[in-house]
């Protein structure tokens, strides 16, 4: 009664199931080896936040950008800000409201310029408008801050006419600028001395674990009932079919029947 399973529908349906439940369980190791690679990345993280502050020269250059270990360090330097050079990275949202980054080169003693993102401002419209920005500290100033990576792509292009980007390259930033700059750049998180209004600062990073385990999952699952599908279906064919062969079986012309209709016949004649 099983034969059915080997008819070419119910073999394509098998071959269907198996490629789906094999695409679901790739995706499933994916999403878990992502999983993993978050949580390796986490723990990187939390070191870089809580480690001493470093000298920015002794993690940053002018040739190589930090690595992705090297994000999230804790690095301070000093110099002079360069405010007739400051620029603003546009569409910036914080707590529903729009705004800019105000970023803004340090001139360190050696000449090389570190790039600052010293935090956000709001500003009128959707946050592509320009407001007036805090001025930052006067003279000699030591800042610290986070190490973070360049951006890449388009979004990082500096408009010269109005020191305007979507999200910030030090690469980029170099070009209209006058001296060398280290590559890539900080975000703020204290400067001495300070100065009151200041743009807000960055928050700390997201260290969550994030969705990718509970996605891994869902893939697995998914695999599964994909499988459990095919043997439904498969079950309900074959107890459909029982139940048309159960009757044929007890037909009037069954041998034990007709023996016993002989059998009163022949009483009745007698």
């Amino acid at each position: 009664m099983l034969r059915f399973l080997l008819t070419p529908r119910w073999l394509g349906l098998l071959v269907a199931v198996l490629v789906v439940g094999g695409v679901c369980l790739q995706l499933g190791r994916w999403q878990l080896s992502r999983y993993d690679d978050r949580l390796s990345s986490n723990e990187t993280v939390r070191a870089n936040l809580v480690a001493d502050p470093v000298p920015a020269s002794e993690v940053l250059d002018e040739s190589s950008g930090p690595t992705t270990a090297e994000q999230w360090r804790v690095v301070e330097a000093t110099g002079t800000y360069d405010v007739d050079n400051q620029m603003f990275v546009l569409y910036r949202t914080r707590d529903r409201q729009p705004g800019v980054e105000v970023v803004v080169p340090l001139v360190t003693e050696s000449g090389t310029a570190l790039i600052v993102d010293r935090g956000w401002i709001r500003a009128l419209a959707n946050g592509n408008e320009v407001p007036a920005a805090p001025i930052p500290p006067a003279g000699e100033v030591t800042v610290t801050g986070w190490v973070r990576i360049d951006a890449e792509g388009d979004s990082s292009k500096v408009t010269e006419s109005t020191g305007t980007m979507r999200a910030i390259s030090s690469r980029e930033i170099e070009e209209s600028l006058p001296y060398d700059v280290y590559d890539g750049f900080i975000e703020l998180t204290s400067e001495d001395p300070a100065v009151t209004p200041a743009p807000v600062q960055a928050a700390p990073p997201d260290i969550g674990s994030g969705p990718h385990f509970f996605y891994g999952l869902q893939w697995f699952f998914f695999a599964l009932l994909a499988l459990t599908f095919w043997f439904y279906f498969a079950w309900s064919e074959y107890k459909q079919r029982g139940a048309v062969e159960t009757p044929s079986s007890q037909r009037p012309s069954d041998p034990t029947v007709d023996r016993e209709h002989d059998a009163g016949d022949v009483a009745g004649r007698r």
